[in-house]
């Protein structure tokens, strides 16, 4: 069958590849489902467009957030087992069958087809894509799997960074009316802009999935020696399957940490614009003006971005465990300055929030190799799957701890800092719970550990030959590969500069 050529044993690397062709593959799809976040720019459009409540809209994006965890969960051991490649290629068509579904359900004015397209079926393709090339990625990068999937994850943070700006541009270009400072353009603009996302993230994927290739059992990266890792705390070179990990208490501990973790993430990341506002409010009167509240915003996504990439490299250096000490004891203290200190100066709330959401992204971008080391590279990538369930839960109850307290204050547009106090202060008891379940975690028991494999036994196909080909010797694909993941991450970076200059 032509589907055979999905397969796992149809991706595994021949003599010559080179690993670091890996990471714009993962790349090429964590920036396309990054676009979930972006989805701001056109809500107000369909508020209008359907007559409906921003609560109703809001939903579409609820619907996708809850089938991302649902999806990662659900499918996690069959993302593992089919390999990289067939995961990749169904989440490109998940992903980008549920914009033209949603694309649909605008021109027809149903809004039940945008939660069908959008929500739902677009919601198991950010699942799967979310988790396709994370153990991939760390199967290649065994000496640094924190950079590996830092690299990868941090792309889930740039995708909104090019998708908002992009999005903003091809609206002006379908509705001559388009009002940048309102948001507002017509229901068939935004149709147009979904048929345009989902024909260039259905070839950005696709291309992903093409380059993907998982490593020859056996195979280590030159220099490497696999021995070393058993001097590192918590780090394991046995295995465990993901039905064997959740019943550990372990697995359970560091879903309490991530849980917490993004729960304090999101208490920030879901009332940016509104929260610096209202931080520096003399009675009906901000003196952040909303155009530098949007910059703050933006500010906001190039901490996310950048924590991503740097905490999570950090951690290959000083442990996973004492990364998550850092999240989530400083992040204690940040809460607490930010609670009592943050409406002293606008430089200090936009760095303290910075800082906190840059721990936000960090802890997703550790999340995987922080779970490599617990249990290993056999199913790494369906534990990671079952982990996000944590975040699905965190989306759900964060927003509801801030919004709760803000609801019990007044209304929008009349809090000021001190209405916050509450909120902030419920999150640095929720970041101390996952500080005290991190410290808890140890070893894995070696009765959850599989039997070894020797690589003897592996198909002949499927040893490895040789170590990994250096990068002047990779020829042009690695150029060309990093070039066009790069180049629209560039665009992104430069787009939200620009905006986040306005707050200062």
């Amino acid at each position: 069958m032509a589907l055979a050529v999905l397969d796992r044993r149809h991706s595994i690397a021949k003599p010559g590849f080179n690993r670091w062709l890996i990471p714009p593959a993962a790349l090429a799809v964590h920036l396309c489902i990054g676009q979930a976040y972006a989805t701001s720019v056109y809500k107000a459009s369909l508020v209008q467009h359907f007559d409906s409540s921003l609560t109703a809209i809001g939903v579409i994006f609820s619907i996708a957030i809850v089938m991302l965890g649902v999806s990662a969960a659900v499918f996690g051991t069959w993302v593992d087992t089919g390999g990289p490649r067939r995961a990749m290629v169904t989440a490109a068509l998940f992903w980008s069958g549920g914009f033209m579904i949603g694309s649909l359900g605008i021109a027809s004015d149903q809004l039940w087809l945008v939660y069908l397209g959008y929500g739902f079926i677009g919601g198991i393709g950010l699942g799967i894509g979310y988790i396709s090339p994370v153990s991939t990625l760390i199967k290649w990068f065994p000496d640094r799997p924190g950079l590996a999937t830092g690299m990868a994850i941090m792309g889930f943070g740039g995708g909104a960074m090019i998708a908002s700006p992009l999005s903003s541009k091809l609206l002006g270009i379908y509705d001559d009316s388009f009002d940048t400072a309102t948001g507002l353009a017509s229901g068939s603009a935004v149709a147009k802009l979904f048929v345009t996302l989902g024909v260039v993230y259905l070839l950005m994927m696709l291309f992903g999935a093409w380059l993907i290739r998982v490593p020859a059992d056996g195979w280590k990266p030159a220099g490497f020696d696999p021995s070393t890792v058993k001097s590192k705390s918590l780090v394991t070179t046995d295995n465990v399957s993901a039905t064997n990990a959740i019943k550990t208490p372990q697995f359970w501990l560091l879903w309490v940490v991530l849980f917490c973790n993004v729960t304090a993430g999101i208490g920030i990341l879901e009332q940016a614009a509104p929260m610096i506002q209202d931080f520096f409010r003399d009675g009906e009167k901000s003196s952040v003006a909303a155009a530098s509240a949007a910059g703050f915003v933006g500010l906001l996504s190039l901490f996310n971005l950048s924590g991503r990439f740097i905490w999570s490299s950090t951690s290959d250096v000083v442990g996973r465990k004492n990364m998550y000490v850092g999240y989530l004891g400083i992040g204690v203290i940040l809460y607490s300055l930010l609670a009592f200190q943050g409406s002293s100066s606008t430089i200090l709330f936009a760095l303290v929030a910075g800082v906190i959401i840059s721990f936000y992204g960090g802890g997703f971008a550790t999340a995987p190799a922080y779970l490599r080391d617990l249990f290993g590279t056999f199913q790494v990538g369906a534990i990671h799957g079952r982990l996000l369930t944590a975040w699905a839960a965190a989306g759900v109850v964060g927003p509801l701890i801030v919004n709760g307290f803000l609801d019990a204050q007044g209304e929008p547009g009349q809090l000021n800092a001190g209405d916050y106090r509450p909120a902030l202060l419920t999150m640095v008891g929720i970041l101390a719970v996952g500080f005290v379940a991190n410290l808890l975690i140890r070893p894995v028991a070696a009765r959850f550990h599989e039997e070894k494999r020797d690589v003897a036994d592996a198909p002949v196909e499927s040893r490895a030959v040789g170590h990994d080909v250096a990068i002047d010797k990779a020829g042009p694909l690695l150029v060309i590969a990093w070039i066009v993941v790069l180049v629209p991450l560039a665009y992104g970076i430069y787009e939200t500069v620009v905006k986040a200059a306005d707050l200062f």
